[in-house]
């Protein structure tokens, strides 16, 4: 990790951040296969919503937004996991929990800062956090990747990351599929 970043779980206090690393994110030229939220959708969120879904992921033992922070505090990426539990709802239709797992979402890295290590540090600190809960106690770290985001992919293979075999549809009918790609407990 380059000098003076430090990776930290966002605070209650970042949503303007959050919010506006958010909607950075979907304007990005690869976020109409990265992100099942665009940019028009999400601007119309009301401050409240942006403040609720930080607290969340500030605060909840299930939900964890990490933030890679330079020194002068400008955000250069965000990571955020989520706990699944089997018999829960899954990320995609189609999609089955079998084991407690943390689904990694939303990731996006600034393109300043893309290809320097960061999203691999990035990705390294969410499972840190997945490992350490004992409740549930993770069996696995898993995401989706878009089959059209070839480099994306390529960074979460050098992260250790295989696939599993699960392939779906994206939702809302646009065409392609997601790949699930996953680490097991080691």
């Amino acid at each position: 990790m380059s000098t003076g970043i430090i990776i930290r779980r966002v605070r209650i206090e970042d949503w303007q951040q959050a919010r506006d690393l958010r909607l950075e994110a979907l304007l990005d030229p690869v976020a109409a296969v990265a992100f099942l939220e665009t940019h028009e959708q999400a601007v119309t969120r009301p401050d409240g919503f942006w403040q609720d879904r930080t607290t969340r992921a500030a605060t909840d033992p299930h939900v964890a937004q990490f933030v890679a922070e330079a020194a002068d505090g400008r955000w250069l990426g965000s990571m955020t996991a989520l706990v699944e539990r089997p018999g829960g709802a899954g990320a995609l239709e189609g999609d089955v929990i079998e084991v407690d797992q943390a689904h990694v979402v939303a990731v996006y890295v600034r393109p300043e800062a893309r290809g320097t290590g960061l999203a691999l540090d990035l990705i390294r600190t969410v499972q840190e956090w997945a490992w350490s809960l004992t409740e549930p106690r993770i069996e696995r770290v898993r995401l989706f990747v878009h089959e059209d985001n070839p480099r994306a992919e390529a960074m979460y293979r050098k992260a250790g990351f295989e696939p599993s075999g699960v392939v779906l549809p994206v939702p809302g009918g646009g065409g392609g599929r997601e790949r699930e790609l996953a680490v097991p407990r080691g």
